[in-house]
């Protein structure tokens, strides 16, 4: 039993080496990156010779950054709101609807997962130049809940096959109407999916650049085209730094969501 215990010792020791060695080559060009947003170098120079603010005071006097930011922000903020309330009337269909073709529906809806992004954007762009939508704000806002609709879907779906139905059943016997049913019982005990669907929905809108630069136009850019668009243009650490931005900020938003789903396991 003791040889035993050794083993599974050891077996713990190099599934942990293994993974701790996986997460360094994820992050590794990450931390390159941020490490380079803080060099004193014109040039994307590694190790940098002396550390700096510089290129972070850059980025914030220069508006061109500032608006494509803002305008990021908006559209994440719309496609969030949009992703949940659409994601949660499809989820409900899903779960407690009882129709014919329920699983080609689903399959339906997720189809925006498996497709390569590439084609999706060639689609829409071919769309959108008849329909009068390319390099507008309501074209952004419906390519990216294009994409984000599906994982609002999933994680919806997957809060309310966790609650019980038996519970909205008895606030209907104890009368209230079905929507105030679930209203006041069925929302506030999925809130948890709710907002871990909200955080995602902003997060594929947030980061998304394929589709944007298909989209965007001289007067219409997001944050993720303008650090592609001025990387073709100048290697300047001002790209080093918007991209230690766009991280930090998809970071703070996954370790909310990863509390979320911790508080609704607890």
């Amino acid at each position: 039993m003791l040889l035993d215990f050794d083993k599974l010792g050891a077996w713990r020791w190099i599934l942990a080496t293994i993974c701790a060695a996986m997460a360094l080559f994820l992050l590794l060009p990450i931390l390159f990156i941020i490490a380079l947003s803080f060099g004193s170098s014109r040039w994307l120079i590694f190790p940098p010779p002396d550390w700096t603010l510089k290129w972070y005071q850059d980025l914030f006097a220069d508006p061109r950054w500032l608006e494509a930011a803002f305008t990021s922000a908006k559209i994440g903020v719309i496609v969030m709101v949009l992703s949940v309330g659409f994601g949660l009337l499809a989820a409900l269909a899903l779960v407690r609807g009882r129709f014919r073709g329920r699983a080609v529906l689903r399959a339906f809806f997720l189809t925006p997962m498996v497709l390569p992004v590439v084609i999706v954007a060639v689609a829409l762009y071919a769309a959108f130049l008849r329909l009068g939508l390319n390099g507008t704000l309501p074209g952004f806002v419906i390519a990216h809940l294009i994409v984000a609709l599906p994982f609002a879907i999933i994680t919806i779906s997957g809060a309310l096959e966790t609650f019980d139905p038996a519970i909205e059943e008895a606030a209907i016997l104890c009368g209230a109407s079905p929507w105030e049913a679930r209203l006041r019982v069925t929302l506030p005990a999925i809130r948890h999916g709710l907002f871990s669907a909200a955080i995602f929905s902003f997060l594929i809108s947030w980061d998304e650049v394929v589709l944007a630069i298909f989209m965007a136009s001289p007067s219409l850019q997001t944050l993720p085209v303008k650090v592609w668009t001025t990387l073709r243009q100048d290697l300047t650490p001002v790209i080093a730094a918007a991209s230690t931005l766009l991280v930090a900020l998809t970071v703070v938003l996954m370790v909310l969501a990863a509390l979320l789903r911790k508080g609704k396991s607890e």
